[in-house]
Formats: structure tokens, C-alpha cells, sequence
């Protein structure tokens, strides 16, 4: 190790090889500030996909609940509740992109983390590509021969265009449709319910006598006399899976927190939660007082369009699918703008090749966004649009990621106890959120399906299974190359002059990813929390240069085991070149993004320890700065 402390103008250590500082691969600067966008417009942004979900999931709800329908979607609602409290002290903590992943990425390790954020991109994979064939299906209902799949590509373009020219125009687009969605189910709601005690027409539909209230009890009645669900607890069981749908894209705000303004991400969680709440319950009862049980699956593709051709007729039917084709429109935009978030964050952290990374003069990264419409249009063809088999993926990724979401919650409170936030879930609400979610996840595997239909989870496997290869891949380049050189060393050490070139390649190729410098603030931990920080990046990170940094007011505050102890770490981890700098001035926001353009590490390649209560800033103030111990 050097002995010789650097001071604050100090530059960091020539790389192996000759290898420049700056690696290509990750020599991005990032600096993380919170965006702009306010309470509606984020609102809206994941509205459009949570509240879309009344389109479905109240046929599905009956389905498999029958007269429960509207208690299972209460039930899906409470458990919401739970998870508002949960999603906010996780982001609160941490308010970085990357939802379930940025949770545990924090708190345990790359590789667990990756799981989390290939689950988010399967879900927001199957979002779109569902939500663009439905929108087109309804828009084939008023314009009928037009050809689904292809106008399905043309929308998916759309919004892929719409993603690159920046997020703040998007959402003036998503603010438009998610207050039209609003506006049309609230209407569709008045004019239901209006019918049920004044329309003549709703009353021969359904062969009642009386439109009075007792005429709207006789109404249910008589429907659920026909109910042919099965017993209470299974009704309710199957039920509560199904509707569990109902609740997708609550994800979607934690996966663009950095692009929202301070203290909107809990408003927008409040927000979804008190339109899935109301709307989807109320839909189901509707529907159950407008239409016979068993005639429900027969509309299931477009229920409340039919419910609103027997409330008030064919200019409300054709108001309802103009309106569920501009609201699954919207579902499309929250999937590129959240994967979007979620992938620039894996990238950064070097999960993914960094090619992702470049920008264009409107500042975003054009080719994540590119390549998540290339992925979702080889979906569309490879399934042939059918809407069942990306269901599994979705509903089983979806469940997952929320399952996940509540285990980061609980290791945030077990390792990250000190970590300041501005709210704290309960413990009894946690574990009662984590069991919902798997049961739900259990329920919809055990769904049933027809004689000739895929299980749900064999066709969710066989798109996670390639996408965490890719993950795996990338997460282990450094021991793949070296397999590699071996191969070449070992197969061909007769053809050493041939295979100099590819051997050289190769070697190079390793020493420029491990030149990558990882930096860990230290105010001069024990040994053993020195220890812990070698080990996670021994374990996690692709390098063998770290960079202990500690921050005093003057050199001789420096404490004195600080620098026998990373003598003594060097002699332990020979193969990682340890380097110890001592600055003189004040940690935070600003030194941390001067060491970052000074020595061209990015912020998110720089940790610290978890901080205690009295810390003065918030991670997302320190640019993204990773905790590890």
C-alpha cells in the first residue's frame, strides 16, 4: 500500500498495464438531482397503469370470486394500504431509481439485487406489450379489420419516441389520459348506478320489476342466486389472486424517484391507493348488478364497455373504449418510463454493458429505451400477441418484485436501523404485506387454467431464466475471461504465436474492467468494518483497486490504527491494490461530487457505512453513494 497520504488535491493511482484512469467502460460522471415533475404529473405517469387495471381485473375478480368479487377487491386494497408505509420508508431511506432493486442492492448483495430489478424488467416487459395488444383490441371493436399486431408495433414506437424526447413531455401526455380515465369512470359509475334505480331498459335486461332501491337488492339477488362459485374460503382465495392484479404499476413511482420533485413520491402512492381502492370495488359491484354472474366471462375482454352499452347505450359503450384505449396507451409510457429509470441504474452499476449510457442532446438514454422496444416487439411476435401466456410473466414477475420490495423493507430495518427516513413501517404490516403477496403468488400458480393452456410459471421460467443468464453474465466477466484465457493457454499452447493476439485481448480486457476504482469513506472504522467493506467488494464489484478515504479537519485528527489496519488489509487481500487518502475538509454533497470528476469515478462506485440518525445528508443529496456496511 502507499504510505504516503494524499492530500485534497491528491490523484489516484496509475492503473495495471498502463491502463488510463478514465475506463471506458464506466467512466461516467453521474450527478443525481431530484427532477421536476410534480403530484399529478407523477401521479399520473404510474396512474395510467394501476387504474387501467379496472378494465380487467373486475371481470377476473368475478370469475374466480363470483358474489366476493367486491369483498376480494377490498381485501387487495387493504393490503395496498399496507405497502404505502412500505414502499415509502424504503424510499424515503434510499430515493434512488431502481425500486426493489436500489432496496436491496443496499442491503445485500449485486447479485440478489439483480434478481429483484430482472423481475421489474420482465414486469414492465409484459406491461407493455399486454397493455398495447388490449389497447388495440379495443380500438378494433370501433374500427374493426384493423391489423392488431402490427398497430401494436406502430403504438409501441409511439411511445418509445415519445421516451426519448424526454420525460417531461411525456407526462403532459400521461396527465391528459389519466385525468380522461377518471373523468370516464366516474361518468360510467353515475350513469350505472343512475340506471340501476331509473332506467326501464336495465330493468327488462335483467328481468326486474322494480327500480326502487329493494329493485337494486332484488337486481343482486337474483344474480347471485345464479352464482355457481365455489365455497367462501376458495371463492375468496382465488378471488384475492386474481384481483391482486388490480395493483400493478405501484411499483412504477420508485422505479423515476429522482425524477420527481422533494416530497411527491409518498403523495403519488397515496393517490393510486385511493383511486384502486374506490374504483375497482365499485366496478365489480356495478358489473354484478348490471350483468348475470355467469355472463361475465363472456364479456371479460371488454366488461365495462358492455356495462356501459346497458347502462346507457352505444355512445357510452364507444366512450368506455376510447377511454381503455388511451389508458392502456398510458400503461405502455409507465413501462418505458420506468424501465428506463431501473435499467440506467443497473447500467451504472455495472450489471449491464455501459453502451447503455450514452445520451442524446435531450439528455436521455435513447439506447435503453431502443432496446426495451426491440425486446418487447420480439415478444409480441414470439407469442403471437396471446394475451395468457404474457400474463403468467406479468402476474408471477409482478407478485415477485412486491414479495421482494417488502424483504428489502425488512433488511432496511435489521442492517440499516440508523439510516435516517422519514417514515417507519410497522413490523406486524410488513409481515403481513410479505405473506399477502405470497399468497397471492401461490394462487395465481395454482389458477385454473384450461386442459390445453401452459402453467403460469412455465412460461414465466421461460423468460426469467434467459434474462438472469444475461445478469449472471455480465455479474461474472471477470472469472469468464479468465476460463477463456485458460481455454487458449491449455487447447492451443501450440499456436502461441497465432493466439498471442486473443490472449492479450483478453488479459487486457480483464485488467481494464478490475482498473475500475471503487472508493469507501471511512471516519475511521474498526477493523472489522474495514474487513466487511473489503469483503462486499471482493464479492460484489468487479475491481482490485479501492480507495479508503477519510475526511478530517486537520491531518493529525486522522485516527492512528486507521492506517495499520489497511496495512494490514493489504497483507490479507494481496491480489486487491488498496490506496489510503487523507482530505482535508468537510464530507459531503460537494466534495463527493468534486472527488467524482477529479479522480472520474462515478458516485454510485463510492460507499460508505450506514449512517446514524444525526447524519446531516440524505443519499440521494451524496449523488447515489452506495451503503455496504
Amino acid at each position: 500500500m502507499d504510505d504516503q497520504q494524499a492530500s485534497s488535491s491528491a490523484q489516484s493511482k496509475p492503473s495495471p498495464a498502463g491502463v488510463p484512469p478514465a475506463v471506458t467502460e464506466a467512466a461516467h460522471v453521474t450527478v443525481h438531482k431530484r427532477g421536476g415533475l410534480g403530484q399529478l404529473a407523477s401521479t399520473a405517469i404510474c396512474g395510467n397503469d394501476i387504474t387501467s387495471s379496472c378494465l380487467y381485473v373486475s371481470a377476473l375478480a368475478i370469475i374466480y370470486a363470483g358474489r366476493w368479487a367486491p369483498v376480494s377487491l377490498l381485501v387487495v386494497g387493504g393490503v395496498l394500504f399496507l405497502f404505502r408505509s412500505i414502499y415509502a420508508e424504503v424510499v424515503g431511506a434510499l430515493p434512488l431509481n431502481g425500486g426493489a432493486y436500489n432496496a436491496l442492492l443496499n442491503t445485500t448483495s449485486k447479485f440478489r439485487a439483480s434478481i429483484a430489478a430482472c423481475l421489474t424488467i420482465l414486469s414492465y416487459m409484459a406491461t407493455a406489450v399486454i397493455s398495447a395488444v388490449e389497447a388495440m383490441h379495443y380500438v378494433d371493436h370501433l374500427w374493426a379489420g384493423l391489423p392488431v399486431t402490427w398497430a401494436t408495433v406502430g403504438l409501441l414506437a409511439f411511445f418509445m419516441c415519445l421516451t426519448i424526447i424526454g420525460i417531461t413531455e411525456s407526462a403532459k401526455v400521461a396527465i391528459a389520459i389519466f385525468l380522461t380515465h377518471l373523468v370516464t369512470l366516474s361518468l360510467l359509475l353515475v350513469v350505472g348506478v343512475g340506471a340501476l334505480f331509473f332506467g326501464d331498459e336495465v330493468g327488462r335486461t335483467i328481468d326486474s320489476t322494480s327500480n326502487s332501491v329493494g329493485g337494486m337488492l332484488s337486481i343482486l339477488g337474483s344474480n347471485f342466486e345464479a352464482d355457481k362459485s365455489p365455497d367462501l374460503v376458495t371463492a375468496l382465495f382465488f378471488g384475492f389472486a386474481a384481483a391482486m392484479l388490480g395493483i400493478s404499476g405501484f411499483e412504477s413511482s420508485s422505479n423515476f424517484v429522482e425524477e420527481q420533485a422533494e416530497g411527491v413520491f409518498p403523495k403519488t402512492l397515496r393517490n393510486m391507493w385511493i383511486a384502486v381502492s374506490f374504483f375497482n370495488p365499485m366496478m365489480a359491484l356495478l358489473a354484478l348488478a348490471l350483468v348475470r354472474i355467469g355472463e361475465v366471462e363472456g364479456y371479460k375482454e371488454a366488461l365495462l364497455a358492455h356495462l356501459g352499452d346497458v347502462a346507457a347505450g352505444p355512445w357510452l359503450a364507444t366512450l368506455v373504449s376510447v377511454d381503455a384505449t388511451l389508458v392502456l396507451s398510458g400503461a405502455v409510457l409507465t413501462s418505458f418510463v420506468g424501465v428506463n429509470g431501473l435499467v440506467r441504474r443497473m447500467t451504472l452499476d455495472r450489471c449491464l454493458p455501459q453502451f447503455l449510457l450514452k445520451t442524446n442532446r435531450r439528455g436521455t438514454t435513447h439506447r435503453i429505451i431502443i432496446a426495451f422496444f426491440l425486446l418487447a416487439v420480439s415478444v409480441l411476435f414470439i407469442t403471437k400477441g396471446e394475451i395468457k401466456a404474457l400474463a403468467g410473466v406479468y402476474t408471477i414477475s409482478f407478485l415477485a418484485v412486491m414479495a421482494l420490495f417488502g424483504l428489502g423493507n425488512v433488511l432496511l430495518k435489521v442492517k440499516r436501523s440508523g439510516l435516517p427516513r422519514p417514515t417507519r413501517a410497522s413490523w406486524g404490516g410488513v409481515v403481513i404485506a410479505i405473506v399477502a403477496v405470497l399468497t397471492a403468488l401461490v394462487g395465481n400458480v395454482l389458477l385454473p387454467i384450461g386442459e390445453d393452456e401452459t402453467p403460469y410459471w412455465v412460461v414465466f421460467l421461460r423468460y426469467f431464466i434467459p434474462a438472469m443468464l444475461i445478469i449472471a453474465i455480465m455479474l461474472s466477466r471477470i472469472a469468464l475471461l479468465k476460463a477463456c484465457l485458460f481455454v487458449v493457454r491449455g487447447g492451443l499452447s501450440g499456436m502461441a504465436r497465432e493466439m498471442g493476439t486473443i490472449m492479450h485481448s483478453i488479459r487486457d480486457k480483464i485488467e481494464e474492467i478490475n482498473s475500475q476504482q471503487i472508493v469507501f469513506f471511512t471516519r475511521g472504522d474498526n477493523i472489522a468494518n474495514l474487513n466487511r467493506a473489503m469483503l462486499y467488494v471482493k464479492n460484489n464489484e468487479q475491481t482490485n483497486r479501492i480507495k479508503f478515504v477519510t475526511v478530517v479537519q486537520r491531518s493529525m485528527d486522522v485516527p492512528e490504527k486507521l492506517k495499520k489496519d489497511l496495512e494490514f488489509l493489504d497483507e490479507a487481500y494481496p491480489e486487491i491494490d488498496i490506496e489510503f487518502v487523507v482530505l482535508e475538509g468537510v464530507f459531503g454533497p460537494e466534495l463527493v461530487k468534486k472527488l467524482s470528476e477529479t479522480w472520474e469515478i462515478p458516485t454510485n462506485l463510492m460507499f460508505i457505512g450506514s449512517p446514524g440518525t444525526h447524519f446531516m445528508f440524505g443519499l440521494a443529496e451524496l449523488g447515489g453513494v452506495r451503503l455496504i456496511i
